[in-house]
């Protein structure tokens, strides 16, 4: 019996290809999708310069120029709704700008959509490597209330 709704997080990385992948060969759905999250591009500078919280300068372009970041979440976004549809899956694009955190986005949307389900790659760092960078997909895991679907790098599915 299929769900009702899925969540597939995409961000265009190999993993997130396979995540597509073994959610069209294992998981039934009414519905699916596709979500890419983004960061706009003056968060993304503040936050690697340590700005953050800073007031946004003179020199950024106001809001009338469409932010390359949301630019290219939808052209990963269509590439994602692509994959699934080639999976098998009824899916529909939706992109979520952050407010926060990528993995929060995710949390959001699902709780937003009250999905069944949502469905995520992941790196699959271990020891020292896991816990220097922080991975959105064990943050959605620790942080949503229902099913998570994580699929590790690796070797492909069997036939």
């Amino acid at each position: 019996m299929p769900c009702d709704l899925m969540l597939i997080a995409y961000d265009g990385s190999e993993n997130a290809k396979r995540a597509v992948e073994y959610a069209g060969r294992f998981l039934s759905a009414n519905r699916a999708v596709v979500l890419t999250a983004w960061e706009p591009m003056v968060r993304q500078a503040a936050r690697l310069s340590g700005l953050s919280g800073v007031v946004q300068p003179d020199w950024v372009p106001d809001e009338e120029i469409e932010d390359i970041a949301y630019v290219d979440a939808k052209t990963i976004n269509i590439e994602g709704v692509r994959l699934a549809k080639l999976a098998g899956l009824n899916a529909e694009a939706r992109t979520a700008e952050c407010v926060s955190t990528i993995w929060n986005a995710i949390v959001d949307c699902a709780d937003e959509l009250d999905v069944d389900v949502i469905v995520a790659g992941t790196r699959g760092a271990t020891g020292i490597r896991a816990l220097l960078r922080s991975s959105v997909a064990d943050a959605v895991l620790k942080h949503c209330h229902r099913p998570v679907l994580l699929v590790p790098p690796g070797r492909e599915p069997r036939p």
